[in-house]
């Protein structure tokens, strides 16, 4: 199979209680294989078959015929991505090049929080809110569904999942507060340095 679930960079309890193994057994273990398991039967006997993960997503994007490929596949690359973001005891203010770029792009951490937060809340329905990076400078950007920076021309550097399976479970109704805590308590800001490049 051409698309394979990664495992996950932690034990499924160890986001707790910001993250439950409740939420993570159905997020990582039902949707995100299923993202997984779906993209694998639509690809299966095309050209598509042998091709990269991201590959495929290039490929296929902005194909109406295709849609559903694109959909499943760029789920799995997201999650994916998302898994990383994320570590036992990491968020708060970030250390290394991205502290520097933070305070470059807006001044101090607290105002880059709040208006990463604000992309969270604000994705209307279910998506994505990321920072990326454009030609050397960073913006947050946010995305619809299954969309992702990387068919736009960004590099993406940061994620949080803002669809309602990613924090149902844990937080009901408050998405502000599972993005809060995903702020203070979970960003992996070693992986979004690794992501600088």
């Amino acid at each position: 199979m051409a698309i394979q679930l990664p495992d996950l960079p932690y034990a499924k309890d160890a986001l707790a209680p910001v993250i439950s193994s409740n939420t993570l057994e159905f997020h990582y273990g039902k949707h995100h294989r299923a993202y997984v398991d779906n993209a694998n039967k639509l690809i299966a006997g095309t050209d598509l078959a042998n091709e990269s993960l991201e590959a495929i997503i290039r490929k296929v994007t902005g194909d109406a015929s295709k849609m559903g490929i694109f959909n499943n596949a760029a789920q799995v690359w997201n999650h994916s991505f998302y898994w990383q973001c994320m570590k036992p005891n990491g968020g708060g203010a970030p250390t290394g090049a991205i502290a520097d770029k933070i305070k470059a792009a807006w001044g101090n951490f607290e105002k880059f929080a709040e208006e990463f937060i604000n992309a969270g809340i604000t994705q209307f329905g279910s998506g994505w809110a990321w920072l990326v990076s454009a030609n050397g400078q960073i913006k947050i950007t946010k995305t619809s569904n299954a969309d992702t920076p990387i068919v736009h021309g960004l590099i993406p550097l940061l994620t949080v999942d803002v669809w309602e399976h990613a924090y149902y479970l844990d937080y009901q109704n408050r998405r502000p507060d599972y993005l809060t805590a995903f702020m203070e308590k979970l960003i992996n800001w070693d992986f979004v340095n690794a992501n600088l490049g």
